[in-house]
């Protein structure tokens, strides 16, 4: 299972981002996540800082596209395979940038992936 890294994650459970690192988790994914507090969902940690991930195969954005503009570097320099822009975090200018540096992009919403086995 390759690792996933979650970035705008949070530990309120109505959020998406939550949901997904339970479902991720559940199928056996590794999983790092970045949100703007830090907490715990089942046993991911989540964390504020861009730490340098080693082995991130999917970044799973939710992030309003008006916030990523700080994370491009950072998600470029983890050189995953892919990144997921889940709903409503869709962003041109930042998927022509990842793909000018070899990463997949994926407009898509990570839970319906998952269960479709598709992720």
């Amino acid at each position: 299972m390759e690792k996933t890294l979650v970035i705008g994650a949070t530990t309120n459970p109505d959020r998406y981002s939550h949901i997904v690192i339970h479902r991720l988790r559940d199928k056996g994914y590794p999983v790092q996540a970045i949100g703007k507090s830090t907490g715990t969902i089942d046993d991911v940690k989540i964390g504020t800082e861009k730490l340098p991930y080693e082995d991130i195969h999917t970044v799973s954005l939710y992030l309003n596209p008006k916030h990523q503009p700080e994370y491009y570097d950072y998600i470029i320099s983890l050189n995953p395979k892919r990144v997921i822009f889940n709903p409503g975090t869709e962003n041109p200018e930042f998927s022509n940038l990842l793909l000018e540096n070899g990463i997949e992009v994926d407009v898509a919403c990570s839970m319906v992936l998952l269960a479709s086995d598709q992720y």
